[in-house]
């Protein structure tokens, strides 16, 4: 680590902290040269996720959609916002532990889907309606029956 005062590369950990929940390293610092102190923070480098849409367009994934849905059909239900963020949490890890690199929108669908269903019924039907695009009131019918015969 390049000293910020004299630029010298050796220097000693003082003390080390976790931070931000533990997903950086705190470090303090004294440079073995000029004996001056600074702080550096380590960071996990993780290799990005990347999602394949519908139209086999490709971008990353971007945690602030999968909220941005999961809220829209948590809307007006009685769902806290850390039910749901533990709910995206959940999704996030599962996807970042998973070996692919790439994975498809209806893989994330399905694994919303898991997440809301055992969380808030009204909410998973809502989602689905909208992920499994219900062209009918059939199509709609079938996903309760589904749901119905699971519960019994």
């Amino acid at each position: 680590m390049k000293c910020p005062y004299c630029s010298c590369e050796e220097s000693k950990v003082i003390d080390s902290r976790s931070a931000d929940d533990g997903e950086r390293i705190r470090r303090r610092r004294e440079c073995l040269k000029c004996g001056k102190r600074f702080t550096t923070h380590e960071v996990i480098e993780t290799v990005p996720i990347i999602v394949v849409k519908r139209d086999k367009s490709r971008e990353v994934f971007d945690r602030n959609k999968l909220m941005g849905g999961i809220l829209r059909a948590c809307e007006k239900r009685p769902v806290s916002i850390e039910q749901i963020e533990a709910m995206v949490d959940s999704i996030e890890a599962r996807i970042q532990s998973s070996l692919d690199r790439e994975i498809t929108t209806s893989q994330i669908g399905e694994l919303a889907m898991e997440e809301l269903k055992s969380t808030d019924e009204v909410s998973y039907v809502r989602f689905a309606s909208v992920y499994r695009q219900f062209k009918d009131i059939n199509t709609f019918m079938e996903e309760l029956n589904k749901l119905l015969t699971e519960k019994k």
